[in-house]
């Protein structure tokens, strides 16, 4: 069977979805752990680092492109994703545990090279994978349920990360240098192994000959047919309100652990659940009950609320698409995640919030979060799933169809929007006054009350503008299938006349 026949099924959906995994944990590395890690572990200036991360970030971003300019035109008898995907997850794990097991300090131009090295091998595993979504179906609901499920692994592989770095690898400290190394051969592991599964989970699918190039490659030609993809109008649109929210996701990310720490102070809180566990004395071949209590800490709660919340987003998703379509859901679910996500901050500024690390702060900020994340993620599936629609506007115009190309520069645009996001942190930071190495509960409260509320209202203003922007989206479900049904009667007339000269 060839890419794109037949109808999606759970399965291939699942094992598609499967090759997002490994994003999803490089995502929450260098969003969440790198700059605490080289900050406050390896004693780097915050500067530095968040520069470091940006131009990392640009750099690849530009690569981005040319590697989904030349996925599209690979040619071999696996067709046009598979060589990449079976080439690139081997030495994406080797240098990706290398970046967490650094002995020293490194210097800048020293991570500046690993950073670079894993950012563009993970594009090398996840352009042509993402790519196979408008090649696999050209329905405008499946091409949704693909996202979903990759969103679902992606976000469920850094969650994964997540968990396990507060409670096993960095549950002690989140300054254990350690722990970050055994974080990092971790995600090397998984990352590798979930890559390659997939491939080969798809392998039957999509192992087609691909036809080879019109054109030989040239750099001018490549990057006059990318600009002519890149002019069209809806994608336009989709950089612009994506740019936006991976600039919000940046700052939030790269923020998180310093926002948990000396903000909302969640390593105080805990819970004591008692229970009652079973005893053998195996002597006697008795069985009893004993009294035992479960200590849950925030730390360990928190990764779990998130990834409920997109497994919520996975199960209304699709309900919400067939209603309003994605152009309307995902501007009104990015405003609505974004009220839910900076009502908290506003109500501490205006002291109404209860007492920070306790109970009765934990919890409400977990529903406020919960509601949060689970709007904010179906913004970014509905925008990711209406890339795959411009696929066919831009067929329409060019006679192309360029799948790893506009999948390459979204990506593009989110890893420069990202590491706009990393190094707006660092200036933030550097903005509020916290000294390096500072510890939680020993920074002045002007402090991070500076940087609570500056936060707050950067992302608030950034959650309006992404709406305004999404609401110009020109592709509606009606126009993609009016298209479809044209480009279909297109090639039936081109056949009919290559059959009758």
């Amino acid at each position: 069977m060839s890419a794109g026949t037949g109808p999606i099924t759970r399965p291939l959906a699942f094992v598609h979805g499967l090759g997002s995994i490994a994003y999803g944990i490089k995502d929450n590395g260098f969003s969440t752990f790198l700059l605490l890690y080289c900050n406050l572990v390896l004693g780097m200036d915050p500067r530095a680092v968040s520069l470091v991360l940006m131009l990392a970030l640009v750099v690849d971003g530009v690569a981005d492109p040319l590697i989904g300019y030349l996925s599209d035109r690979t040619h071999s008898r696996w067709g046009k994703r598979l060589p990449w995907l079976y080439a690139a997850p081997i030495p994406l794990a080797i240098f990706w545990a290398i970046l967490w097991s650094l002995p020293t300090a490194p210097g800048f131009w020293e991570l500046l090279g690993l950073a670079v090295a894993v950012r563009v091998l993970i594009s090398a595993c996840e352009v042509p994978s993402v790519a196979l979504v408008p090649e696999l179906t050209r329905d405008y609901d499946e091409r949704t349920t693909l996202m979903r499920y990759r969103f679902l692994f992606g976000w469920g592989g850094g969650l994964l990360a997540l968990y396990l770095a507060y409670n096993v690898f960095l549950s002690d400290s989140l300054l254990d240098e350690k722990g970050y190394r055994d974080y990092g051969l971790f995600g090397a592991v998984l990352m590798a192994g979930t890559v390659l599964v997939s491939a080969l989970g798809q392998h039957r699918r999509i192992a087609v000959p691909s036809p080879p190039a019109q054109t030989p490659f040239r750099l001018s030609t490549a990057f006059s047919e990318l600009r002519e993809s890149f002019s069209h109008k809806a994608f336009l649109v989709l950089l612009a309100g994506g740019g936006l929210a991976y600039t919000s996701q940046g700052i939030t990310f790269s923020l998180s652990n310093y926002l948990y720490l000396f903000v909302w102070r969640l390593p105080l809180t805990e819970w004591s659940i008692s229970l009652k566990r079973i005893v053998v004395d195996w002597s006697t071949l008795r069985i009893s009950l004993e009294p035992s209590v479960w200590i849950i800490t925030a730390m360990k709660l928190y990764p779990v609320v998130l990834f409920l919340s997109v497994v919520v987003c996975f199960l209304t998703l699709g309900a919400m698409h067939k209603r309003w379509g994605k152009r309307d859901t995902a501007a009104v679910t990015a405003l609505i995640g974004a009220v839910f996500w900076v009502l908290p901050f506003f109500l501490r500024w205006q002291g109404l919030w209860p007492h920070e690390g306790t109970s009765a702060s934990t919890i409400p900020l977990f529903a406020l979060f919960f509601l949060s994340n689970w709007f904010s993620v179906a913004a970014m599936i509905s925008a990711s799933s209406m890339v795959a629609d411009v696929v066919e506007a831009s067929e329409e115009k060019t006679g192309r169809r360029s799948e790893g190309a506009f999948f390459a520069g979204n990506m593009f645009m989110a890893k420069c929007a990202t590491g706009l996001g990393i190094f707006a942190t660092g200036m933030m930071l550097s903005f509020a006054g916290l000294p390096e190495k500072a510890k939680p509960g020993e920074v002045d409260p002007a402090v991070i009350n500076t940087l609570s509320l500056t936060y707050a209202a950067v992302v608030s203003v950034f959650a309006v503008l992404i709406a305004l922007v999404l609401r110009h989206f020109p592709i509606t479900r009606a126009d993609h299938e009016a298209r479809l049904a044209a480009l279909a009667a297109a090639r039936v007339s081109l056949d009919g006349e290559g059959m009758h000269p």
